[in-house]
C-alpha cells in the first residue's frame, strides 16, 4: 500500500511541475482566421497518389531495430532526386554541407538550407529536389548543412549548428570568403522549425537579417497540443503512423520523456518558435497541407506573427503529403517551389 502511495504521490508531483514548467500556453485564439486553399481537392493530381504509394511502402518497409545509418539511407532513397545543379562539398566551421549551385545562379544572393527528418533522419541529398530548384527558380547560391542530430545528440545542438550556419554564411559564398548581397533561410519540417527559430535568434543577436524566410510544413509547437495534431492523424499519410502511438499518452508524460532528448523543456521557444518573441521578423512564406498534422502548427505561427506585426504568407494545400516539395514526381511541387522562389524574388 505505501508503494502505491508514493508512486500516486510521484505522479501527482509530476503532473504539477508540469503544470508549470511544461504546459504550452493557451494561443487558440490564433486558431483564425483560417487561410483560403490554393486549389480544391478535386484539383490535385492523379500523379499525387503515386507518391502516396510510394510513402506508404516505405513506412511499411520501416523497420526501428534497423541502425540509425541504414534508416537514414532509407530515407534518402525514399526522397532522393536527380538534379542538374551543381554540387559542392563544403565545411561549413565543422559542419558538413553542400553548395547547390545551379546555371546563372548569384553566388553573392545565398540561401540556408535546413532539412527536415525529424530531428533524426534526412541529409543534403534527400532535400536536393527543393534546394536544386529553389537554386534555379530563383536564381539563388543554396548552401544545405548536415547538421548534428539525434540520437548522437541532443536537439539542441541541431539548433546550434543552424546558428552556426548562419553566421558563416554571411561571410561566405561557393567560391569562397565575400559579402553577400541576399541573405534568405528556407526548411521543412524539423528543418522549418531551425529556420523560425535561427531568424529569431539572428533578430536578437543583432545579426544581419534574412531578406526572406521560407518554412514547408514547420514544426512550431513541440508541445504537440495544436488540434490538428491529433485530428490528422488519419490524413496524414507521412507522420500519421509514426505518431499515432504518441497520441495515446497523456501530455505530461510526452513532455518528460522528451525532455532528455530535446534539451530543452518542450515549450521553450527555441524549440516551439510559436511561443517566442514574433515581432520584427523577416518576411516568411509558410506552406502547408490543409490534412498535415502540421497544418496547425503553420496557422497558428501565420496568424500569431502576424497578429505582432511581422509579415507572413500562408499557402495552403488540401490532401498533399507532408513536405510535398521534396518529390518532384508531381505538378503540386513545381507550384510550390515557383511560389517559394517568387516570394524569394519579390523581396
Amino acid at each position: 500500500m505505501s508503494i502505491l502511495l508514493s508512486v500516486m504521490g510521484l505522479i501527482a508531483a509530476l503532473v504539477v511541475l508540469f503544470a508549470f514548467l511544461y504546459r504550452a500556453p493557451d494561443v487558440s485564439q490564433f486558431d483564425t482566421p483560417r487561410a483560403a486553399l490554393l486549389v480544391e481537392d478535386h484539383e490535385i493530381s492523379d500523379a499525387h497518389d503515386n507518391v502516396v504509394a510510394k510513402i506508404t511502402d516505405y513506412i511499411t518497409a520501416s523497420n526501428p531495430k534497423l541502425s540509425i545509418r541504414d534508416q537514414r539511407l532509407n530515407m534518402e532513397n525514399l526522397m532522393a532526386s536527380e538534379i542538374t545543379a551543381a554540387i559542392t562539398a563544403v565545411d561549413v566551421d565543422g559542419i558538413p554541407g553542400e553548395w547547390v549551385v545551379a546555371e546563372g545562379a548569384d553566388a553573392n544572393k545565398r540561401l540556408l538550407y535546413l532539412h527536415g527528418g525529424a530531428f533524426r533522419l534526412g541529409s543534403p541529398k534527400s532535400h536536393r529536389n527543393i534546394t536544386g530548384e529553389l537554386s534555379r527558380r530563383a536564381g539563388v547560391s543554396v548552401l544545405a548543412i548536415d547538421y548534428r542530430m539525434m540520437p548522437e545528440y541532443k536537439i539542441t545542438a541541431c539548433h546550434e549548428d543552424a546558428r552556426k550556419a548562419y553566421r558563416w554564411i554571411l561571410k561566405n559564398g561557393p567560391q569562397g570568403t565575400a559579402d553577400l548581397d541576399a541573405l534568405y533561410v528556407a526548411g521543412d519540417s524539423a528543418g522549418g522549425n531551425l529556420t523560425l527559430s535561427v531568424i529569431a535568434w539572428a533578430r536578437d543577436s543583432r545579426l544581419r537579417a534574412a531578406d526572406a524566410a521560407i518554412a514547408f510544413a514547420p514544426v512550431t509547437d513541440f508541445t504537440m497540443t495544436n488540434p490538428t495534431w491529433r485530428s490528422n492523424l488519419t490524413t496524414d499519410p507521412f507522420l500519421g503512423p509514426f505518431l499515432q502511438p504518441l497520441s495515446k499518452l497523456p501530455r505530461w508524460v510526452l513532455a518528460f520523456a522528451t525532455r532528455l532528448p530535446t534539451g530543452r523543456p518542450v515549450n521553450h521557444p527555441e524549440i516551439s518558435p510559436l511561443f517566442g518573441n514574433l515581432a520584427g521578423l523577416p518576411p516568411t512564406l509558410i506552406q502547408v497541407s490543409r490534412d498535415e498534422l502540421l497544418y496547425d502548427d503553420a496557422q497558428r505561427y501565420a496568424n500569431r506573427a502576424i497578429h505582432f506585426g511581422s509579415h507572413v504568407q500562408l499557402d495552403v494545400w488540401p490532401k498533399l503529403v507532408h513536405v510535398f516539395q521534396a518529390f518532384d514526381g508531381i505538378p503540386e511541387s513545381g507550384l510550390a517551389l515557383q511560389r517559394a522562389a517568387d516570394f524569394i524574388g519579390a523581396r
